[in-house]
């Protein structure tokens, strides 16, 4: 079930939850090795890969556990210069293989996803499609006639007119009239809406207007007479308080 040697080591290195530059060797060896024995209980064929891989990790396994030199002498008898770890060289190798590895899944997605495609050239449908020519047999003449005749027969677009709603409120509403109380002293209500131009939201916002004046007893409105014209004066207390 694995590719290879490397794979194997991958693939115990991730189930141990360690990071690969701090590969526990000893650990790692025994579970490589106890994989092993499991194959060759159960007869299964050994690559030959996978072996000289065990002789590796026996053998960084066993230099891992020997003593540090002590002395430079020491160092370069046993061939090794200062600071060398012997997982070294297998960890770039482990590196290396994780990156292809990685590489050749996404290829492999890529395949996947191509293998839902089918594409072929486009074919040359001539033969299947006779050749006809739109303008042929017509003059330069037919087609202005063509255009004037379009022109005629053309409808005008229906026209469209844009009606702008007045949008006032209540207090500006209630300023207006009180303003025009002080230049005029008094108003009719008759004369507060100019009935051409007049529309249903300005007549509710003006009573609202006169209605919230009067409560707060800034004006009085009176009738002389029954249906007669309302007239709209300022409060007389209000009068004088403006003195």
């Amino acid at each position: 079930m694995f590719e290879g040697p490397l794979d194997l080591l991958l693939h115990l290195i991730e189930k141990s939850e360690v990071d690969i530059y701090e590969v526990p060797i000893a650990k790692i060896t025994d579970q490589y090795m106890q994989i092993l024995a499991e194959a060759q209980e159960m007869e299964l064929d050994i690559a030959s890969e996978f072996l000289v891989m065990a002789a590796t990790l026996v053998a960084i396994k066993s230099r891992m556990l020997l003593p540090k030199p002590e002395s430079v002498e020491e160092e370069l008898a046993f061939g090794e210069e200062d600071g060398y770890d012997p997982r070294e060289e297998l960890v770039q190798r482990l590196l290396e293989y994780k990156r292809y590895k990685r590489l050749g899944e996404v290829l492999r997605q890529r395949e996947e996803e191509r293998s839902k495609v089918y594409s072929r050239p486009p074919l040359n449908l001539t033969p299947y499609a006779p050749e006809v020519n739109p303008l042929e047999g017509l003059s330069p003449d037919d087609l202005l006639q063509a255009f004037v005749d379009v022109l005629k027969n053309r409808k005008p677009p229906e026209p469209i007119t844009k009606v702008a709603r007045e949008e006032i409120s209540v207090s500006a509403r209630m300023e207006e009239i009180y303003q025009d109380l002080l230049r005029h002293g008094q108003l009719f209500f008759s004369k507060l809406l100019v009935w051409d131009q007049v529309t249903k939201e300005r007549v509710i916002t003006t009573f609202l207007a006169l209605l919230e004046l009067m409560k707060l007893k800034r004006i009085v409105c009176r009738q002389s007479r029954l249906f007669g014209d309302i007239l709209i004066e300022r409060l007389e207390a209000e009068v004088a308080h403006n003195g």
